[in-house]
């Protein structure tokens, strides 16, 4: 079974409002490709203009965050479902600087993925390890943990459709980069886990992305192995150059 591509942008905390829409602008022409998806995962006061300044375009509206309840008494938080109202479809979910700045655990990551499903919208998990656990030899024992942790009670057709992303923290906007053998060593070993967990075939139908600082120059050779599905973007989806990683295969 061929898995679609799949190239997100994490804008992270940048872009105002009227900047989104500009950059969506300069953006449009130059990441149309039938062949990939195409996601802008945004800043919350960032979605509504991003919705409309994507609509009729092949750009799908991701989110960076929300809260697990639905409504209620938590002042400054966003529901799962207010995102499924103003057009969201995707979120991410378990990011290295949500797990370290704000302090989501494994136990917490897994209500957010669950919540994600019920209100319908495609969870990007993340995943990923620090230098000083690559240099103990220990990447994937830990990646297992946050991903059994994460998805526990999730069911096999849930994950069939959802994205995981492979995030080595060593390599997130400091210029480094794994080796496309090491991305692929460890999305394998993602994708062998969700064998291991639930079957081959969501093994063979879930898709796989690397984030570690993946941009125009290395995009191809990184997409042409076959376990890496795609990326997860976070400073070079605030240029042009983000239109050459989505036609990486052109």
């Amino acid at each position: 079974m061929a898995r679609r591509k799949i190239i997100a942008g994490n804008w992270k905390m940048n872009m105002t409002p009227s900047e989104a829409v500009a950059l969506c602008d300069t953006l449009k022409d130059l990441v149309k490709n039938d062949e990939v998806d195409v996601v802008y995962c945004v800043p919350a006061i960032d979605i509504v203009p991003v919705a409309q300044a994507v609509k009729g375009s092949n750009v799908h509206v991701g989110a960076e965050n929300f809260y697990i309840e639905d409504k209620g008494a938590y002042t400054g938080e966003i529901s799962a479902p207010m995102l499924k109202d103003a057009g969201v479809e995707f979120v991410i979910i378990g990011h290295s600087e949500r797990r370290e700045y704000f302090k989501e655990d494994d136990c917490f990551l897994n209500k957010k993925v669950k919540k994600a499903f019920e209100a319908g919208i495609t969870p990007i998990l993340c995943c990923g390890e620090s230098l000083e656990q690559r240099e103990m030899d220990v990447t994937m024992d830990w990646i297992r943990l946050q991903i059994k942790s994460d998805l526990a009670g999730v069911t096999a057709d849930q994950v069939k459709s959802m994205v995981i992303a492979y995030e080595p923290i060593w390599a997130i906007g400091t210029g480094k980069t794994a080796t496309s053998d090491q991305a692929q060593e460890v999305c394998k070993g993602i994708r062998d886990l969700i064998a291991e967990m639930y079957d081959a075939d969501t093994a063979e139908a879930v898709r796989i992305q690397y984030g570690g600082s993946m941009n125009a120059g290395n995009a191809a050779e990184l997409l042409s192995k076959p376990d890496i599905d795609g990326g997860l973007i976070g400073g070079a989806s605030l240029k042009p150059d983000f239109g050459k990683i989505v036609n990486y295969n052109k």
